[in-house]
């Protein structure tokens, strides 16, 4: 077994600080168990996304399990963790379900990110990814990690364990961490991946034989990049804290920055590939030295005089277990025979719909599985040690008993841009739906002559809204009006089916999920009518552009505004598509429906010769007290005069503190030079 405690420097850094409460990790893994004496006194809330947080003995729970008991094992329990005192936040994305999957897709990595953003986390630990031959994440999962990194949140990353020359999904993105794994005697183990991208922005730490938390009771070891992400997660996270206690703003930037730059360095010999140990190895010690140098008027490199350990070798034991880079070999050191705590899977409240229309009534959460798969070592499952249970079922715990880990989201607005479609949920209801049609109504046009004669089936499928080929919300009607919008719906679909419509905008309330025919489980909108529109992008643009002059030298002028503002949708389409859930992206997504403000900037971009270079959304320093705004800014250069000329940049605010939003003021224009 590996002492984790042992690890060079941490006993030092402990001597400084446990943690502190304001700096909160977040855990994107499985259901944790918390009932475990290493937890069950600890600082931690569950959010459930889409995935239920009842946790059981499948893998999934137990990954999750021991992930969170690395970093907040209280030192009063046989798990010791890295950041006790840190506040947690508990956001599944494997389901455990079917044994507990350990794969979830990009597109539900990046919501449980964005959830953790707005829950306040400082760093977002993910002991997992997607293998992948480019590296590049999908667009929704790469603004999320932006989000992080301009919000000032810290994603820390596993590598991967496929030990070659390859790249995992998030750990691949510039802006997080990457962790890969290391013996005891800080060799890099043959199963972590390397690559070059991530001797920019890769560590190496201890990944053997770590010890964690069981659900129900008792621990076990386990190798693998995954346990390698929360030993270094807790260690940024004492860092964040000694920040605090020395009267700073907690910065991850700089603790980043402090443990990459502080890594030691890989000696170049006959039997070592430097590639492998990627930016260097986590050296504690000089990552608390490199992050207290201060700046006093300019002048850098005046230390402040205490130091935290001495920088050696760990030179712990290597333990008995499978060798390293055939399989993972559990060894449990403990066989407590605690109840296995059932009690996580939370109930949620039935909102009433009276207290308040935009908080509809949820469902339970589910989970879709493709894609990111957790970085742990292959278990060798008939050596898997899992404590017994005395029967106790979830149906028999009381409500009560697990309402105290569990945290409430509140509903989130959403201003989402995408193309409607229907599913329906379920074999059975499909085959209903045959059976009464007597058509194909797999065919969108047969589904609506359906529906023309029995309107009332419309409430009887999922109506979802898609990103190109893929669905990422099911919309359902509610409230006293809920019969107009399946009418609207209806007339979006023919819309996109007979008329080439290619965009819906769709204003509403994201709560709950539900289950796609497919298995896919996707957030449930309730739309708000008032906001609900399909354009086609040429009708869109016509009807802003107006149409073509008859005299030639405006039709020129007219030609480069078309192509201007065609540029501009074709970006916020396919560049910046987003999940139109944060303030920045429904302010993106309102710009693009809003169209003629963005026509009234291009006509004046187009006098001075001006082609569009970027779009960027920045908190409005004008906005109503109380209100929500963001300015959306583009920015024009001129192609053939980039040296010479200004930049021009237009500023327009939109409110989204509301459902609609709505723009403030006038378009505001300055030069950059």
């Amino acid at each position: 077994m590996s002492d984790i405690t042992l690890l060079p420097g941490l006993q030092a850094l402990w001597s400084k600080t446990m943690g502190n409460s304001e700096i909160c990790i977040a855990i994107l893994d499985g259901p944790v168990d918390h009932s475990h004496p290493s937890v069950s006194e600890a600082n931690l809330s569950q959010f459930d996304s889409l995935v239920s947080g009842k946790a059981g003995n499948d893998l999934a729970s137990q990954h999750g399990t021991h992930i969170c008991s690395v970093i907040f094992g209280q030192h009063n329990s046989s798990v010791k963790g890295i950041a006790p005192d840190c506040r947690g936040i508990i956001i599944p994305i494997y389901s455990p379900e079917n044994g507990g999957s350990l794969n979830c897709s990009q597109l539900d990595l990046a919501r449980a990110i964005n959830l953790a953003i707005d829950q306040g986390a400082h760093i977002i630990n993910i002991s997992g990814g997607e293998l992948s031959e480019s590296g590049l994440a999908d667009p929704i999962l790469e603004n999320a990690i932006k989000r992080c990194n301009e919000n000032g949140v810290l994603v820390v990353a596993s590598v991967g364990n496929d030990g070659c020359r390859c790249l995992h999904v998030p750990a691949s993105v510039a802006s997080t961490l990457a962790v890969g794994a290391m013996d005891s005697l800080g060799n890099p183990l043959s199963f972590s991946n390397w690559g070059d991208i991530y001797q920019q922005h890769g560590i190496l730490a201890l990944g053997v034989d770590i010890p964690g938390a069981m659900p129900g009771g008792g621990m076990v070891e386990r190798t693998g990049t995954s346990f390698v992400a929360p030993i270094v997660s807790g260690i940024a996270a004492l860092l964040l804290s000694i920040q605090i206690k020395n009267g700073e703003q907690p910065d991850s930037h700089r603790v980043r920055a402090a443990i990459l730059e502080s890594a030691d360095s890989c000696t170049p010999s006959a039997n070592l590939d430097c590639h492998k140990l990627l930016a260097g190895k986590l050296n504690i010690a000089s990552a608390y030295t490199k992050l207290c140098v201060v700046s006093n008027a300019g002048i850098v490199g005046q230390e402040r005089p205490e130091t935290v350990g001495a920088i050696y070798p760990y030179y712990a034991p290597v333990g008995s277990g499978a060798d390293i880079g055939t399989n993972h070999q559990i060894k449990p050191t403990s066989k407590r025979s605690n109840k296995v705590n059932q009690s996580n899977q939370f109930i949620h409240r039935r909102y009433n719909m009276t207290e308040n229309p935009y908080i509809p009534q949820p469902e339970i959460m589910e989970i879709s599985s493709s894609g990111i798969q957790a970085s742990e070592f292959p278990v060798v499952e008939e050596e898997m040690v899992v404590p017994v249970s005395d029967g106790i079922q979830g149906s028999e715990i009381n409500a009560s008993e697990c309402a105290c880990k569990k945290a409430q989201v509140a509903p989130s607005l959403a201003y989402v841009l995408g193309q409607i479609g229907y599913d329906f949920g379920n074999e059975a209801r499909r085959d209903s739906f045959l059976q009464m049609s007597g058509s194909d109504v797999h065919n969108p046009n047969e589904f609506l002559k359906y529906l023309k004669s029995d309107p009332a089936s419309a409430a009887n499928v999922n109506w979802t809204l898609s990103l190109d080929a893929t669905v990422v919300y099911a919309i359902r009607p509610y409230g006293p009006f809920a019969v107009n919008v399946y009418d609207r719906l209806k007339e979006f679909l023919t819309a996109q089916i007979k008329e080439g419509a290619e965009r819906v905008s769709i204003p509403g309330v994201i709560q709950g999920s539900t289950r796609l025919l497919n298995g896919q489980v996707v957030p449930v909108l309730y739309p708000d009518l008032r906001g609900m529109y399909s354009w086609s992008t040429s009708d869109l643009i016509q009807s802003c552009c107006g149409e073509r002059p008859a005299d030639e030298d405006a039709a020129v002028l007219h030609a480069k505004k078309v192509e201007g503002v065609q540029n501009f949708l074709d970006r916020v389409y396919y560049e910046v598509r987003n999940l139109g859930t944060s303030s920045q992206e429904r302010a993106m997504n309102y710009a693009a429906t809003n169209a003629f403000q963005v026509a009234d900037v291009y006509t004046k971009a187009i006098e001075s010769e001006m082609k569009l270079d970027s779009i960027q959304v920045e908190r409005s320093p004008i906005c109503r007290p109380g209100s929500d705004c963001w300015d959306v800014k583009l920015g024009f250069f001129n192609p053939s005069k980039r040296q010479e000329q200004a930049r021009h940049v237009y500023r327009f605010t939109v409110d989204v503190s509301e459902v609609i939003p709505v723009t403030v003021g006038k378009v505001r224009h300055w030069d950059i030079y």
